[in-house]
């Protein structure tokens, strides 16, 4: 599939903040849940040692999270992309059951279904392990029962995270487009045609 010889063949995703707050969100998230390993796992935990060390650099680097997204905001093309992610319309339930089933069209935006709902879950995680985090760190917060608590929803969500990454990162692997798109910012106009049909650079929110 080539496109007609009065358009590019390759058209512009993300703009240049967007890729840097992805690389450092994602450069974050990996120190976060890598020294998260290194504390729960004792195989990690014997082999790196240090578990002071260990456990400030996963205090600091989970509380700097969100800090690539709050200063995305500054960015007009993040704050659009925003929208497109919050947008959740009656194409995105067709691909949703398409993709349960295996088969059928998935129509998209300029991001589909599967994306809106990771985006999602992810952000809500992301508030949930910061605020039982602080309670853990910061003891004079709230009572033991409270912080005993917020310590079991810590872990058994860290562990739903890694799951969700790990498929995350398994998806973006078996997409090479997907991933040049996020390295330069363009992909080529037979894959968004193929994709994301509903997409039109330029359009508003789908």
């Amino acid at each position: 599939m080539h496109p007609p010889p009065d358009l590019p063949p390759r058209v512009r995703r993300f703009s240049r903040a967007e890729r840097w707050i992805h690389r450092i969100t994602a450069a974050l998230m990996g120190v976060c849940v890598t020294s998260a390993g290194c504390l729960y796992l004792p195989p990690l935990a014997e082999l790196v040692g240090r578990r002071h060390l260990v456990v400030t650099v996963h205090e600091w680097s989970g509380l700097l999270l969100p800090a690539p997204l709050l200063a995305g905001l500054a960015s007009r093309a993040f704050r659009t992309d925003l929208r497109f992610l919050n947008r959740f319309g009656p194409h995105d339930r067709v691909w949703l059951r398409s993709a349960l089933r295996r088969r059928g069209p998935r129509p998209a935006g300029k991001f589909n279904a599967g994306q809106k709902l990771y985006a999602a879950w992810l952000a809500g995680a992301v508030l949930v392990m910061l605020g039982t985090g602080l309670l853990m760190w910061f003891t004079g917060l709230a009572p033991l029962a409270v912080r005993t608590g917020a310590t079991f929803v810590h872990d058994w969500l860290a562990l739903a995270v890694g799951v969700v990454l790990a498929a995350h990162i398994g998806k973006a692997l078996g997409d090479p487009e997907a991933r040049r798109g996020l390295r330069t910012g363009s992909v080529a106009r037979w894959w968004a045609e193929h994709e994301h049909p509903l997409w039109r650079p330029g359009d508003g929110p789908r």
